[in-house]
């Protein structure tokens, strides 16, 4: 726990917390007396809101609202946090109940961001704000590359094709079976009815990322964006 703790930043007073922060819901269904993580994740939500939108405020001084909401949304989303969930090795921490484990619950990433907020309600809980938004600040806002601020690779794609007024986004999914053992999804972006992307995932978010990643990676090839 000590080592862990230590990828963390954060040392804890009462460990109970963060013992509750990685104990899913499905667990605490099938071990009677056990805690569940929801309500430290309702509490981390908001501390996370917070942090976030001071850190924003402060990176740019002046945006109006609506665009510091919209980064806003983009630096939260769920993809971010559970990629920062994966970094900590969240997965390998998180209490299943049976299901849950069979069904890939430790690579999912609702679990996983759901996972990340529990902890910053734990931190909150157990050291307060400063140490919360310290905990967010070395594992969110300042771990992008050059310090830019988190935008998931739709976000990107959308701003760059529309700067200049509406154009035509869509994307378009299906499933595929591997041995009929693990679905996997399959997405590809279309401007204007042509392809520019394809990308493939563990569900339709993650696969619809990819391929806007393709999408922004075919456009720089191209000498089109900087993005």
């Amino acid at each position: 726990m000590e080592d862990w703790e230590a990828l963390l930043g954060y040392r804890f007073r009462d460990r109970s917390l963060l013992a509750r922060a990685l104990t899913h819901s499905s667990y605490a269904n099938e071990h009677r007396g056990s805690d569940h993580n929801e309500r430290l994740e309702f509490l981390g939500d908001a501390v996370l809101e917070l942090s976030s939108s001071a850190f924003l405020y402060r990176r740019f001084p002046a945006e109006p609202e609506g665009s510091l909401s919209r980064r806003r949304a983009s630096l939260v989303c769920e993809a971010s946090l559970a990629d920062c969930a994966r970094k900590l090795s969240l997965g390998e921490k998180l209490c299943l109940g049976k299901g849950e484990e069979k069904g890939g619950g430790r690579e999912k990433d609702s679990l996983l961001a759901d996972a990340f907020e529990a902890v910053i309600g734990a931190v909150y809980l157990d050291g307060g704000f400063e140490a919360a938004d310290g905990f967010i600040r070395r594992h969110l806002l300042d771990t992008s590359e050059d310090g830019a601020v988190f935008f998931d690779a739709k976000t990107r794609l959308q701003e760059y094709l529309q700067r200049d007024g509406e154009i035509g986004i869509r994307y378009r999914d299906r499933e595929e079976s591997d041995d009929g053992q693990e679905k996997t999804f399959v997405a590809e972006v279309l401007v204007e009815g042509a392809v520019l992307g394809t990308g493939r995932g563990h569900n339709k978010k993650q696969a619809e990322q990819t391929a806007a990643a393709q999408a922004l990676e075919h456009l720089r090839s191209a000498g089109r964006t900087d993005t």
